[in-house]
């Protein structure tokens, strides 16, 4: 890669680093427990080792790197109890969310989802797997807007981000879309209709559809989890 500079849209090379290792890790271009050095992450952007330290430390505070004093930074494997714990803290802010999008969803909202749906069917349609993640994020973005909580995404996405990985080492990307998009095409329906439980027990089945990826990954690739 060619040396980078300081980006004109205000991006530091700390960020371009970070943007780059991320989508790496979280595409699985970098496995779990691949090692991973300060010094040739530098060399290959051109760049001091400060912003790639900077860049590693945001990383590890994802859960996506561990970086051991002394002994090679790694590409962090998955924890049961860390999972656990992200599992539980998503499925109680997304509860919530959903039971104030259904009560406050008005019709201005309601197309809004709509129009978020309508996007990713097109990127089911054009297998375009890349649009649908970010599509992903940002339906669960309009619920929370819809939900008057838009602080809430921030912690939804931090902790969706940290089993982004188990999801597709799961299903493949050609069987994920079309699950995700009727999951979301459900929890849609409920939330216009203001059925606030009923928008939570949808919402609950769709997170855990994670549950049988998590027990066919211990079995298949027990070396991407922690001892």
């Amino acid at each position: 890669m060619d040396q980078i500079t300081q980006s004109r849209d205000s991006r530091t090379n700390v960020d371009i680093i970070f943007d780059h290792l991320y989508d790496e890790i979280a595409s699985l271009r970098l496995l779990p427990g691949t090692k991973l050095s300060e010094a040739d992450v530098a060399a290959r952007f051109g760049v001091s080792r400060q912003p790639v330290r900077d860049a590693f430390s945001r990383l590890e505070n994802l859960d996506l790197l561990l970086i051991r004093r002394q002994k090679a930074t790694e590409v962090r494997r998955f924890s049961l109890q860390a999972i656990k714990k992200t599992r539980f803290i998503r499925s109680a802010v997304e509860a919530e969310v959903l039971r104030r999008a259904a009560r406050e969803c008005g019709v201005a909202d309601g197309e809004l989802l709509d129009a978020c749906l309508d996007q990713q069917r097109a990127a089911v349609a054009a297998l375009d797997h890349g649009a649908f993640g970010k599509l992903d994020y940002e339906f669960h973005r309009a619920l929370c807007e819809i939900a008057e909580v838009p602080f809430a995404f921030d912690v939804i996405s931090a902790e969706k981000a940290k089993v982004d990985r188990l999801c597709l080492l799961g299903l493949s990307k050609q069987d994920r879309m079309p699950m995700l998009l009727a999951d979301h095409e459900a929890i849609a329906e409920k939330v216009k209709a203001g059925d606030a439980e009923g928008a939570v027990e949808v919402g609950m089945a769709h997170l855990a559809r994670l549950d049988d990826t998590i027990e066919a990954i211990t079995k298949q690739h027990s070396n991407y989890f922690e001892a």
